[in-house]
Parts: C-alpha cells; structure tokens; sequence
C-alpha cells in the first residue's frame, strides 16, 4: 500500500487532476496514442480504464500496446516493458510506427504555444541568453509531423503560455512547416487543453478558438489571459466537471503515489 496520503474522492479535482480527466475523455475512440511523460500519461492511463478501453498507448522508447503496472515515471522506466504488446528500436519506431501513420494522436506538452499550433519546448526568453532552458523536442517534431492529430495539455492558460510569438519553434505545425518548404503528414494541434477550457481546431489554415470553457470560468476571462486575439465559437460548450469515479480512479488506481498528480 502507498505511504501517500490520496485525497478524499469528494475533494475539489486539482489543476492536473481536471486536465487529466478532460483529456482522458478527448481520446475516446482513438486507437492508438503516443504519450508524452507528465499530464499526459495520466490522461493516457485514466483512458484506458474508462472512455477507450482498447486504446494502443506507445512510447518514445520504443514500447508498443504499453500496459504498466505502476506510472511511468520516464519514457525508459522499467514498468513499460513488462506486460507489453512489442518493444522496438528507436529506429523502428520513427520510421515504421511514427512515418508509417500508424498514430492517431500524438499527446504533447509544450512550454508555449500559439494560435497556429506551434510549440516551444526549448528557450524561455532569447536564444543566446535564454531566461530558462528546456528539454528541447525528444521526438516532439516527429509526433508533430507523422500524428494524424496532435492534443496538448497546457497546465497554466495565461498569456505567457499560450503566446502571440513564440521564443523559439521546436515542433512545427503544418502551416509553418509547409512555409519552409516541408510538408507534414497530419493535420497538427487540433486541441489545446488548458485549465480554463478548450481550444480546437479542425487543420491547417484555421486558428485555435475557444470551443469549450470549464464550469463557472467566462469566456472574457479566457480571452484576457491569450496572448492573441482568441477567436470565439459560436456555441461555447460548458465541460462537464470530473465525477466522482474519475476522480477515484485517478487517485486510487492510476497514480496514488502522486507522481503526476500535485
């Protein structure tokens, strides 16, 4: 039994408890998913256990049909090989999985993103004298490029987040892509997942709009905290809170050691 102490399944849902869950739902009847480490491993894993049962979640370390028995903590954490579908070398994964089309959905995290979907997991400030260095992409521009879509989750909604111009592009989008002369097999971000709501878009030549809010947040409020001019849907839906069961298992069953959840 963990030494953690889990929240009682009435307690209010945490920041990454609500972006978990409203994530987990978005893969409903996705097949198969490529997983970032962090806020979207919980996604993945609440998934599995409730709106895709059969979803095929794959890591950038070459694990396939992943089913561990505790969170992975990174992409070569022991607890991804046993009980997996296959293990391939890295080469086997980009270019037959990944190039191959073989996702659905790339999940992804980023530092900043903008209003085409481009992100920025390298440099927080200038380049030459960075006020904060990132990881940088790991296989981000591959999942960018290959995914047939790409979600990400953002953990704060505030304008230097989601940025007008990014410090730097890591993980291109279609349309930036196509500008300097490449061109992507999927159609990019199409949801942004944000402690505020949801922003979406269909593909390349659209800009993210706000398509969906969380209970009790305006979508004024949303609007300041954009570092660009948010376009807005006409039919804002309101995102139905956590249950009570998801929270559960979110606590109880997928990271009751509290690796992610904080």
């Amino acid at each position: 039994m963990s030494a953690t102490a889990i929240a009682p399944v009435d307690a209010a849902p945490t920041t990454s408890e609500l972006l978990a869950v409203i994530a987990s739902r978005e893969l409903a009847r996705t097949r198969t998913v490529f997983a970032g480490i962090g806020l979207p491993t919980l996604a993945v894993s609440l998934a599995h256990m409730t709106s895709a049962p059969d979803i095929e979640i794959v890591y950038e370390s070459g694990v396939c049909g992943a089913h561990p028995a505790t969170l992975p903590e990174t992409v070569a954490d022991s607890v991804l090989i046993t009980g997996a579908e296959a293990v391939l070398d890295m080469t086997s994964l980009f270019n037959y999985v990944l190039q191959g089309g073989h996702i659905d959905v790339g999940f992804l995290g980023a530092a900043q993103i903008d209003k085409w979907g481009n992100l920025n997991s390298s440099v927080i400030g200038p380049w030459d004298e960075p006020k904060v260095r990132l990881p940088g992409s790991g296989g981000a521009i591959e999942v960018m490029a290959n995914s047939k879509e790409v979600f990400v989750v953002m953990r704060r909604h505030e304008k230097r987040s989601l940025v007008g111009t990014l410090d730097f592009c890591t993980s291109p989008g279609p349309d930036r892509a196509v500008a300097e002369g490449f061109k992507p097999r999927g159609a990019g971000v199409t949801k942004v997942i944000t402690e505020l709501g949801i922003l979406s878009r269909s593909g390349p030549g659209e800009e993210l709009q706000l398509t969906a809010v969380h209970p009790g947040v305006d979508v004024a409020t949303v609007a300041s905290a954009t570092g660009w001019q948010l376009k807005i849907a006409d039919d804002v839906q309101i995102i139905p809170a956590p249950t009570a069961q998801e929270l559960e298992l979110l606590r109880t069953k997928v990271d009751p050691d509290k690796i992610y959840l904080r």
